[in-house]
């Protein structure tokens, strides 16, 4: 994961360097605010990969001398079908309809969407 952190650390500082730039010669505060959230967003990503490059160690990817048999065994784990992703998108369906409709279908949205999210989360907390 080295040079997946390397690159989205080089997208960060683009973002850095051009938002700052936009910053003092544009005058747009919505312009300066999407450059702002694009290197704060590949500034997370930079730093997930690192600290899990630091936490895994070097994967074969990342020698030189990595073959394609070091790679071997078993891949991961692949989840099946899972109910959450309608549930999530019902929630959230509900929810903006519920900014223009009233607050009651908001209340209902947000409720199915908590449930979706949670389920999301917690469906394969127990698994062995």
């Amino acid at each position: 994961m080295k040079v997946e952190t390397y690159l989205f650390g080089g997208v960060a500082l683009f973002f850095a360097l051009t938002g700052s730039v936009y910053a003092v010669f544009a005058d747009d505060p919505a312009g300066t605010a999407a450059l702002l959230v694009a290197f704060l967003m590949a500034s997370l990503i930079a730093f997930f990969l690192a600290v899990q490059h630091r936490r895994a160690g070097g994967r074969p990817e990342d020698r030189r001398d990595g073959e394609i048999a070091d790679r071997a065994g078993p891949v991961d784990f692949f989840p099946d079908g899972s109910p959450w992703p309608p549930v999530t998108a019902l929630g959230v369906t509900l929810t903006a309809a519920g900014v223009v409709l009233g607050m009651w279908l908001f209340l209902i949205g947000f409720g199915v969407l908590a449930a979706g999210v949670s389920g999301f989360v917690l469906q394969y907390a127990r698994r062995g």
